[in-house]
């Protein structure tokens, strides 16, 4: 009668399922704590706790229950954890239901599961140099000025 609401990620079930022991380069494990600057070209499963800077240019997990108390840059996020820090994603950041993120976002797209939680700004971008087409267009509107009232009857 009553079904059972889960969340599941589809980045995380079409990308990360589908990768080898090979391809996800490190794993913090639960016990781990890293202090430091943390850099890697490849995947990077967070279980543990992270302080200083996090770097991928690729995919980046953090578990529910790991800890990154740490400016982040990745290609791509799943956030199930808690991160304190500002958070910048090249392409897709995804917050599931337990994730906790004290700092700024600054991502292309991003997907928020009910229950999490985010205390900081977002700022989402398109395409390159779209962002400036509108901030250009929005200054001509502004210098447009109106001669005579309209009557609007």
């Amino acid at each position: 009668m009553f079904k059972k609401n889960t969340y599941e990620s589809p980045v995380l079930n079409t990308e990360l399922d589908n990768k080898t022991a090979d391809e996800v380069e490190t794993v913090v494990g639960p016990s781990v704590n890293v202090e430091g600057d943390f850099s890697s070209e490849g995947n990077i499963i967070v279980k543990g706790t992270v302080s200083g800077s996090v770097k991928t240019s690729k995919m980046l997990v953090v578990e529910k229950g790991a800890q990154i108390f740490a400016n982040v840059r990745a290609g791509n996020a799943i956030i199930s954890g808690s991160i304190k820090g500002n958070v910048k994603v090249s392409d897709r950041l995804e917050l599931s239901e337990t994730a906790q993120i004290a700092g700024d976002i600054d991502c292309k797209i991003l997907s928020v599961a009910p229950g999490a939680l985010l205390q900081g700004k977002v700022s989402m971008k398109g395409i390159e140099g779209e962002e400036d087409k509108k901030v250009s267009n929005l200054r001509i509107r502004n210098k447009v000025e109106v001669q005579e009232p309209v009557n609007l009857e």
